[in-house]
């Protein structure tokens, strides 16, 4: 195989295109926004990733990447990437659109003996079921006229070149030569342990891991619920709890946002016939945490008398996690629309992806609260006692758990910090 196109160059499939070009393949990648294929195309990439321009700029440079937004640069490639998203509807049911687009793109322009790779974050049955849609749009085969493959990205934001490289990958076939061919052309860059399946076991593992994430980072905020009523540091208790050597909490926090968690426990769920009450509890408990600091922030209000309808609120962090640009599924955005109806004005400031005020300091002049809904670590170690003098009223809540020890002269309030 030497050509390769990968569609969709948005958080993964950009960086995957990146790795694939540096690895010598010849890489075309489709996407259907002009702007970031112009982007690319310049060296230049339209996500915050650590080393994303230098080697975005060497498979430039190198000839081996190119983007463009025609279907037709796509044709009769070797083997296929998808990675488009795959989000949730209002009724937490999956969007398949974006992939059977894809899908459809793909099967009109390849041939025969193609490789076609999902890494998208699919509900079980998926992968099957795209490979009969080829079937059905070209009359080949699937493990015979080409071969179809579900290897889902296993990174985290802010590490994922070394994650694509170090991680192990799971390779699910139709066929067990699918998944054969797939880890070969994958070991051009991937380190890590390759495991080879069926399609769906590879789809159902995805979605457990996430899950399973999901879950217990639910059990920690509902500890964190408990430290509340009982005035305890739930920090502290998990701290304390986690030397134990079975034991390892996750720590509670505003909420679960970024494109996996708070979907794939619902793609799990969605084809299934029957399910036990768990994952949907733990759903709906971190779906609640930005209500839950909405009520810390406006029993600060009832202590020292600010009423609500005139207050001004700063939110420091719109991105779901630290050092990130990646607002997707954020609950600092969920926090701010569960507010915004009942205070005077919210302002936000994020280094990262900008808000309402151009500074920290133009979003604390003359407000009443500040809520810290991201972990970047640009909002640790702050001189609060000078900050506080930019404010009308001295009221601090931490929902990410950045701050140690409570700074002099504020009302401070955190998620399991032992007080309403």
């Amino acid at each position: 195989m030497k050509e390769i196109a990968v569609i969709g160059l948005g958080y993964i499939g950009l960086p995957t295109a990146i790795m694939f070009a540096n690895a010598g393949f010849r890489v075309t990648g489709y996407e259907i926004r002009e702007d970031v294929v112009r982007s690319i195309n310049s060296g230049k990439a339209h996500i915050i990733e650590p080393e994303i321009d230098e080697l975005l700029k060497k498979a430039v440079s190198s000839g081996n990447l190119r983007a463009t937004s025609d279907p037709e640069e796509i044709r009769n490639k070797d083997a296929y990437i998808i990675c488009v998203q795959t989000p949730l509807k209002e009724d937490k049911t999956p969007d398949l659109s974006y992939l059977e687009s894809a899908v459809r793109t793909v099967a009109e322009r390849m041939k025969k003996g193609s490789l076609v790779v999902i890494e998208s974050t699919v509900p079980p049955l998926t992968t099957v079921k795209m490979a009969k849609l080829i079937e059905e749009i070209r009359g080949f085969k699937a493990g015979e006229d080409f071969y179809m493959v579900h290897a889902p990205e296993r990174v985290m934001p802010g590490r994922i070149f070394k994650e694509l490289v170090y991680n192990s990958r799971i390779f699910g076939g139709i066929t067990p030569e699918s998944s054969e061919i797939a880890e070969k052309l994958y070991r051009s860059f991937v380190k890590g342990q390759t495991f080879k399946t069926s399609s769906t076991v590879s789809e159902v593992v995805k979605l457990m891991e996430n899950t399973f994430r999901d879950v217990n980072i639910a059990l920690a905020n509902e500890f964190a619920f408990l430290a509340h009523q009982y005035g305890v540091n739930v920090f502290e208790a998990i701290e304390l709890a986690n030397t134990h050597p079975r034991v390892n909490i996750h720590l509670p926090g505003i909420g679960v946002g970024g494109h996996c968690l708070p979907k794939d426990p619902h793609l799990l769920l969605w084809p299934a016939k029957e399910d036990f009450g768990l994952i949907r509890t733990a759903r709906e408990i971190n779906d609640s945490m930005p209500l839950f600091t909405k009520d810390l922030l406006f029993s600060a209000f009832k202590q020292l008398n600010v009423p609500p309808e005139e207050a001004v609120v700063a939110v420091l962090g719109l991105a779901y996690k630290g050092n990130s640009d990646d607002t997707r599924n954020s609950p600092a955005i969920a926090f701010i629309d569960a507010i915004k109806d009942d205070v005077r004005e919210v302002r936000s400031y994020d280094p990262f992806v900008g808000g309402s005020a151009e500074s920290l300091e133009e979003a604390l002049r003359g407000a009443d609260a500040a809520v810290i809904a991201t972990d970047h670590t640009a909002f640790k170690n702050l001189n609060w006692e000078e900050l506080g003098k930019l404010m009308r009223t001295k009221i601090l809540i931490d929902g990410r758990h950045i701050i140690d020890k409570p700074p002099r002269g504020f009302l401070f309030k955190g998620i399991g910090r032992g007080e309403y």
